[in-house]
């Protein structure tokens, strides 16, 4: 395992910086859009911990309003969003400002995602294992079911993967990962609220972007 992790970062940061050449005229307008379409910035900006529980900014393209509330209302994270946030979460356009991520080694295409810090102290013993590989962008959980299954679910899918993680395994998620794009399947667009907070294996509330 240890020696398929070595040519995993290696494939990563080459596929990187591939990616970051072919895609940066689209990154490109896809940033002039969201500054033009709402005030804000254009990249959402959040500490999540990686590997090891190390604490990184993991970057996305912004696809909601600045704006929390309205009339002393708070808003849902899907009334927040905005017309073009909602193309670049189907298209899954919004993940691309990652690649900066694997290219500087805090996260992987293929990992369990990386979840909001305050989940850390959360988790069982077993469910703390997802951390023990870098993040990514895509992972077993997401191919299966995203956020149509619970957390207990996504971790035991992200324990699993770590336990057997390999390139046969990776290729697998990478192909699934991009027909579900294609399908448009298990992508956040709804008009409900994207997924709940995990406050504990048996309770929840709302968590945001």
């Amino acid at each position: 395992m240890i020696q398929y992790r070595v040519v995993k970062r290696i494939l990563d940061i080459i596929l990187a910086l591939v990616l970051l050449v072919v895609a940066f005229p689209l990154m490109v307008v896809t940033a002039i859009a969201i500054k033009l379409d709402t005030k804000g910035p254009i990249l959402f900006k959040q500490r999540r911990p990686g590997q090891g529980n190390e604490i990184f900014t993991v970057y996305k393209f912004r696809t909601m309003i600045v704006e929390t509330e309205k009339d002393q209302i708070k808003l849902s994270d899907m009334n927040r969003m905005t017309k073009i946030g909602a193309f670049l979460r189907k298209a899954s356009i919004d993940e691309l400002p990652q690649l900066f991520n694997i290219v500087r080694g805090e996260m992987s295409f293929i990992g369990p995602r990386p979840l909001l810090v305050q989940y850390i102290e959360l988790y069982t013993h077993e469910q703390a294992r997802r951390h023990d590989v870098k993040p990514g962008i895509s992972g077993w959980a997401q191919v299966n079911g995203r956020n149509a299954i619970s957390w207990e679910e996504k971790f035991r899918l992200d324990v699993w993967y770590v336990d057997h993680i390999s390139l046969k395994l990776d290729i697998k998620i990478v192909g699934m990962t991009i027909l579900n794009v294609l399908r448009r399947k298990d992508i956040n667009i709804s008009r409900k609220d994207t997924m709940p907070f995990f406050v504990g294996s048996k309770q929840s509330k709302n968590e945001s972007q």
